[in-house]
């Protein structure tokens, strides 16, 4: 069996490549200069580095291995973008297709044109559902009356920029929102509203309303709580069954030792 990787930055491609390599796969990466973790090249079968926009290039790539099934895993720091993007005639046709040019209108017209050409886009979890976060709070510390309250006003907010393609993070705190995730990411979000807050920020992150399964699913890690222990947010609050999470137990331990509550619900 053999599957294709469209390999962006962090752990999710690196550990998608070991449990492909124990189903019996064999995996042939697509990985994003200036993105992807060079260490990757261990993990695969086939390697060709591409730069964001080489659309006809990675095509052909995966046609030359007959590959007809890929995922599409890590994240393109947008920011980057504007430095290392070298769109060819495909691309270009793409992204002058879209009505615009929002995170899942270009994801979703990137996975349509690779099926066009026989390359099923798996969901990004499918060798991987023990990554979804599990209901419940997962620390010590239990959120407070109050820190639920801040929860519910972050969620109802975070689904709103979800449904517009914005982002998927807010920070709340004191009844207000105190940052909005937008091209910076999340840890920037996190950081922005930390520096608002006095020691009472709460991270809500959740999947869009019409969330696409195959990829920008949310995901966090031991970095987020680090993030959050230099911040000053206290508690972190993402959607069960939906986030991806990396490093759990680690995490975990991490959130007992700052006195930072995680928790996991269906809605709030």
């Amino acid at each position: 069996m053999r599957i294709g990787l469209i390999a962006g930055n962090g752990q999710f491609p690196i550990i998608f490549c070991k449990r492909a390599k124990e189903a019996g796969f064999k995996v042939y990466a697509a990985a994003y200069r200036q993105e992807a973790d060079p260490e990757i090249a261990a993990h695969v079968n086939e390697i060709e580095w591409f730069h964001v926009g080489q659309v006809s290039r990675l095509i052909k790539y995966f046609k030359k291995h007959r590959i007809d099934q890929a995922v599409m895993l890590g994240g393109v720091k947008k920011t980057n973008i504007f430095k290392d993007l070298k769109p060819d005639i495909k691309a270009i046709s793409l992204i002058a297709g879209l009505r615009h040019t929002h995170d899942d209108g270009i994801l979703r017209a990137f996975a349509g044109l690779l099926e066009k050409n026989g390359i099923a886009v798996k969901s990004s979890t499918f060798l991987l559902p023990d990554l979804l976060a599990p209901e419940g709070c997962w620390t010590r510390r239990k959120p407070s009356r109050g820190e639920m309250a801040e929860i519910g006003l972050g969620w109802k907010v975070a689904k709103e920029i979800g449904r517009l393609d914005i982002g998927q993070c807010v920070v709340a705190g004191g009844g207000s929102i105190l940052a909005v995730e937008a091209v910076d990411g999340t840890d920037a979000t996190i950081k922005r509203g930390g520096g608002l807050s006095r020691g009472n920020a709460v991270v809500v992150k959740v999947c869009k309303p019409a969330q696409d399964e195959r990829f920008d699913v949310p995901a966090i890690g031991v970095d987020t709580i680090r993030t959050m222990a230099e911040a000053g947010a206290h508690v972190l609050a993402i959607e069960a069954g939906k986030a991806i999470v990396f490093d759990r137990a680690e995490m975990i331990r991490l959130a007992d030792r700052h006195d930072i509550t995680i928790v996991a619900l269906d809605k709030p």
